[in-house]
Formats: C-alpha cells, structure tokens, sequence
C-alpha cells in the first residue's frame, strides 16, 4: 500500500505511531504495561483505544465501527505492533469478530460487534488436544435437547485471550461427518461449566486450556448455520490470516529498528560494528525482505477489500507465510548482531524473539501454509 495509502489512512497510521511513543515509548512504560513482558494485554489502555474509535476499524457503522476496511485494520496492526502497544486481545478480536459480522443473527452482531468497539476482547475455540492442524478431528460435542437448548461437554486448547474474552466463539461437533458436522457456538464469559487455565509460555499469559462440562446453551446461541461450521472457517480463514501477517510485519520492522539503531552506536574495532560489511550486507538484506512482505500484505489487503466475495487463500496463505517466517529471521538475527547484549532482558529483542518465534506455529503452520499454496498450484 505504501504510496497507495490515502489521506485518511496516512493520518490513522500517524495517530496510532503518536500515541504508541507517547503511551509505550520508554522501555519503563512496556515494563509498567506489560509485568515486565509477561502480559500481552492491558485492559485499561485497550479501553483507551476504544475511546479513540479505533477498536472498530474496520466494522460496520451501523454497530459503532468506523466502516473501513481490511487493509485499514491491517495498518492498525502494524502500526501497534510496531509501537510495542500491548493490545494482544485485539488480534483475536478483530477474527472472531469478522465471523460475527458475516455470519452472527442481528441479535448476535448488535451485542457482540457494538461490544468491540466498545472495548470488549473475543476469543475463537477451534483447536484440541487431538485436533490442531487437523481441525476436523475435533471432538467437543454439543447435543440438542428437547426444547432447542444446547448442552456442550469437551475440551478446548491454546485457546488465545480466553481468560480475557467477553465471549468465545466456540466450534464443536454437532454431526458425524468430519467436516459437515460442526458448528459455531456464541459462549458468553461466565457460563456455568465453563472453566478456563492458563498454560504457562515464553511470552508469559497469553494461551488457555479451556474445559466445557454439561454446559447449556440455548437455542440461538448457534453462530450461521447448524453443521455449516467448517464452511465459515474456510470462509473466514483469508482475514485471520492476512491480520496475523500484519501483526508479524509490524514486529519485524520494529526489531529491525532496534537492531540497526545499536549497530550504529555499538563500537568495536575503532568504529560502529555496523559499518563492517558483513553486518552492512545482512541490514540489505533484512530491509528488502521487509519491503518485500510490506507490499505483498497490503496488496492481498486491498484485493480483499476490493473484491469482499472472492477468496484470496494463495494469497493470505502466502502473506501468512512470508510475514511471520520473516519476523522469526529479523529477530534471531537482530539478537546475532546485537551479540550479548541481544541476549539480555535490558534490551527489547529478546522480547521481540518471544513474540515471533511461535507466530509460525499458530493459526496455521508455515507447514499448512506451503501446503495450501501447493494446493491452489493443483499440485
């Protein structure tokens, strides 16, 4: 999008940089915010990006958003990932909340998208202990009673800002075929039967384990069509992807930063380490990558926002795969170049490095996206 930004989102992309170097700028402020890198969500600070308007990037009007698009949601992504803003809910938010919106009753998107903006955080349960890669190999089952009412019995996992969440968009079996058989449940936070624990990980609170015993649920909890679940996942899997890449390109850029600003002040030899060719080389490097994933992100943004009824899953597969394999590589050799001090806690980059290396792992393997590229390929 570079030069393609317009008036609007350049004057977005400003507000949102203004505000993360005013609210997050010192290293003192991301300690304070975040428990010393252990929290990846702050709910005061969120509420403050809810004040502002910007929560509802790109959701209707008619709920409180601000009409825009995907690629304006994209920039605010990449825009506080960059600033280090610990809006972690936001990511899983902006996903569930697209699901919401195209496939949610009136009821449904009234209550839960005019919640977003608002400032509430949203969570998807999708994966399994048996069931990751494999969504279709989910077993949590949910049973229809007389009456229409829903009672809802397994196991979820990795289930992201679930110990934040206003709600869970649920996916459990309701049929026997693997993937005709499942199906979208709204499950407010506080449901009896519903008990949520953290799973401990290198980037500190982040992931749950989430367990459903005889939970009930009534009748228009359901999210679409009963057995239609899969087809919404597909139909959803675009955004999710292309928000996860924006998120990971904001970091890559900001551990980019970090690591060339201390190669220029960093002295060894008689002169800044940076001018040693073998670091000025891999600087090339990492700054045209960069540029590279930066315009092929926004593209696919703007085609999805020129074209809302087409499927871009080459595409998004391969900003996914691009964006967040690149953000592991800047990281790990942004902390080569900053040698021991990289290594340290008094620096960011270990931070950034925490933060990016699982990003290959959730909402879809760099595996399962290679694999979908090849698909599309016929292959």
């Amino acid at each position: 999008m570079g030069s393609r930004l317009t008036e609007e989102q350049a004057a977005f992309a400003a507000a949102v940089r203004d505000f993360a170097k005013r609210e997050c700028g010192t290293r003192e402020q991301r300690d304070a915010l975040t428990d010393r890198g252990r929290e990846a969500h702050h709910p005061e600070l969120y509420r403050r990006l809810a004040d502002l308007g910007w929560l509802g990037v790109c959701l209707p009007e008619e709920y409180g958003g601000s009409g825009g698009g995907t690629a304006d949601a994209c920039l605010f992504l990449e825009e506080t990932s960059y600033g280090m803003v610990p809006c972690g809910g936001f990511i899983t938010t902006v996903i569930t909340a697209k699901a919401y919106e195209r496939f949610g009753s009136e009821r449904q998107r009234r209550e839960v998208l005019s919640g977003v903006v608002r400032g509430d955080v949203l969570a998807v349960a999708m994966s399994e202990p048996g069931a990751g890669s494999d969504v279709g190999a989910l077993r949590c089952r949910a049973r229809q009673e007389r009456g229409g009412a829903w009672v809802i019995d397994g196991q979820k996992t990795w289930i992201s800002n679930a110990h934040c969440a206003k709600s869970i968009l649920l996916v459990a079996r309701t049929g026997e075929d693997k993937h005709g058989g499942l199906t979208m449940f709204h499950l407010p936070a506080g449901t009896p039967g519903v008990e949520i624990r953290g799973i401990g990980t290198m980037r500190g609170r982040e992931v749950n384990d989430v367990y459903l015993a005889d939970v009930r649920l009534p009748a228009d909890s359901v999210v679409g069509e009963v057995d239609g679940g899969w087809k919404q996942l597909m139909a959803g899997l675009d955004h999710e992807r292309l928000f996860l890449a924006a998120n990971m390109l904001g970091l890559a850029r900001r551990a980019f930063d970090d690591a060339v600003a201390y190669i220029r002040e960093r002295e060894q030899f008689g002169r800044p380490v940076g001018t040693f060719q073998a670091l000025r080389h891999r600087v090339a490097d990492l700054a045209t990558e960069i540029e590279c994933t930066r315009l092929l992100v926004r593209e696919v943004a703007l085609d999805c926002d020129a074209y809302p009824e087409k499927l871009f899953s080459r595409e998004a597969s391969m900003a996914k795969l691009k964006a967040t394999e690149l953000a592991k590589r800047v990281t790990l050799e942004g902390m080569q170049m900053m040698g021991g001090y990289g290594y340290t806690t008094e620096f960011d980059m270990e931070r950034h490095l925490r933060a990016a290396v699982v990003s290959t792992v959730y909402g879809g393997t760099s595996e399962i996206q290679r694999d979908v590229i090849g698909k599309t390929y016929g292959l």
